[in-house]
């Protein structure tokens, strides 16, 4: 049997078409293993399946059970995933899946958080159905009971650079006007994991500081003198038009990913250009025009940007297609959104300037959260709530919690003779080559990835 999301016009359908004659079945469920409009006191669940057959006794903490959610194709998911999230931690479940026949999510409790681990559109639930039975088929699931404490692992979908895509390079710019909120940490492990699941990615580092030049294990020496940075790096590529074209300035990342990225490099000597850069108007376009002429090289390009207003910040926003902006959601970096806001706004104006459109905001991506139980059951909901109620500014599904997996592969070094090295992994090769507990921050950027692909059109 088939599915076509088509066919779902109303939540009826969603429930009939598409949970009942296609996915419980599909998931190895059988009549006697789920219920529908099933009650716990106030709540009413769509769905609730089970790994054991019914009837047992009626208590959702005796068995990892499903819940599944269905809403109208004209529901916005993300509308309903706070009451999923009530009905998994007010009930003590494993898994819920939501979906409006449009798209489908999959949410997981795990050590007292709920996070999204998988999603994809209805018309390619048929071809990722593989990938949905490992992590909520029956079967899968009672295995996994043996082992409650590991993660459901998502296994990427591999996908080979088509020639439609070639056409359709898209550009992030990763943005806050404050440090410290995990922007290295996004674009450079949002790029890995993109390369990871096949697309062609450049990573560009526009920020004095280097910190994305340092994470891809491009600086790997000790003296000034063995410098091979400082002549060729992205300030080159926006002080004139006339060369340093990016096949002259890109590198391949070191050792810090498997497959490895492209990246334009950056260099403190971005200060000391900032001066001329500032009065030129025409370096506020070059990167957008040397970057068409890799339109075909690449489907994705990620844009690490200083914490600042400055000139290459202005660069990166033009040029960028699109807009992520990380913030931990505390009051400092709350405080600075009005800012970013305006900023946006005066970018806007100079893009229709140049003959582009507004800068598309994906949203803004909690980063650095902490994982502390309590945190993230009382305080964690209420600064999320802020963003959207108070900055009207919309709030990325996805969540980068703050492990410490994340500063041990960017802080990792190695030893020549007697010469200690920088040698940055990303988190992906980090947790398959050195700490496997790092799984669980891979994971985070593997749904950062996929929401970030279908927010842009590349899924």
């Amino acid at each position: 049997m088939t599915f076509n999301p088509e066919l779902c016009r109303n939540e009826s359908e969603v429930e009939s078409k598409l949970i009942v004659h296609y996915l419980l079945p599909k998931l190895g469920y059988s009549p006697d293993t789920w219920h529908q409009e099933v009650k716990f006191g106030k709540i009413r669940l769509d769905f609730l399946a089970f790994t054991q057959k019914l009837p047992f006794t009626a208590n959702p903490r005796s068995s990892v059970g499903l819940v599944i959610e269905a809403k109208s194709p004209r529901r916005n998911l993300d509308k309903h995933v706070s009451q999923l999230r009530n009905y998994l931690t007010s009930l003590n479940l494993a898994y819920g899946l939501l979906t409006n026949g449009k798209e489908l999510r999959i949410y997981y409790q795990f050590a007292d958080t709920i996070q999204l681990i998988f999603r994809c559109t209805g018309k390619d639930i048929e071809d990722r159905l593989p990938d949905i039975i490992k992590i909520i088929g029956r079967d899968f699931i009672k295995e996994r009971l043996q082992s409650p404490q590991l993660l459901p692992q998502v296994t990427a979908k591999p996908i080979v650079a088509k020639s439609h895509r070639m056409s359709s390079m898209k550009t992030i710019a990763i943005y806050h006007n404050k440090g410290g909120v995990g922007k290295t940490t996004v674009s450079t492990n949002l790029a890995a994991a993109l390369s990871k699941k096949g697309y062609r990615v450049l990573l560009i580092d526009i920020d004095a500081q280097a910190n994305s030049t340092f994470a891809t294990g491009l600086v790997k020496f000790q003296f000034e003198e063995e410098d091979d940075l400082r002549d060729r790096n992205i300030c080159d590529l926006i002080s004139t038009a006339e060369k340093n074209f990016v096949h002259e300035i890109v590198r391949t990342s070191q050792y810090f990913n498997n497959p490895e990225i492209d990246v334009i490099p950056a260099h403190i000597n971005l200060i000391d250009k900032q001066s001329d850069l500032t009065t030129a108007m025409a370096s506020r376009t070059r990167l957008l025009n040397k970057l068409k002429h890799v339109n075909n090289s690449y489907d994705v390009v990620i844009i690490d940007t200083p914490p600042s207003r400055d000139i290459y910040a202005e660069v990166a926003l033009i040029t960028a297609d699109y807009l992520i902006i990380p913030s931990d959601l505390k009051p400092f970096a709350n405080q600075g959104l009005p800012t970013v806001k305006n900023f946006i706004k005066d970018i806007n104006e100079n893009r229709t300037t140049f003959g582009r459109e507004p800068i598309e905001l994906l949203g803004v991506l909690a980063s650095k959260i902490s994982t502390n139980a309590r945190f993230i059951q009382y305080t964690f909901p209420k600064q999320r709530d802020v963003i959207g109620k108070r900055y009207e500014m919309p709030l990325m599904e996805s969540v980068i919690y703050d492990r410490t997996a994340l500063s041990e592969s960017f802080n990792k070094t190695i030893v020549v003779g007697e010469v200690e090295y920088p040698d940055p992994k990303s988190i992906f090769k980090y947790a398959d080559e050195v700490n496997s507990t790092a799984q669980t921050s891979a994971m985070e950027f593997e749904i950062l990835a996929e929401e970030v692909l279908t927010k842009i059109g590349l899924k």
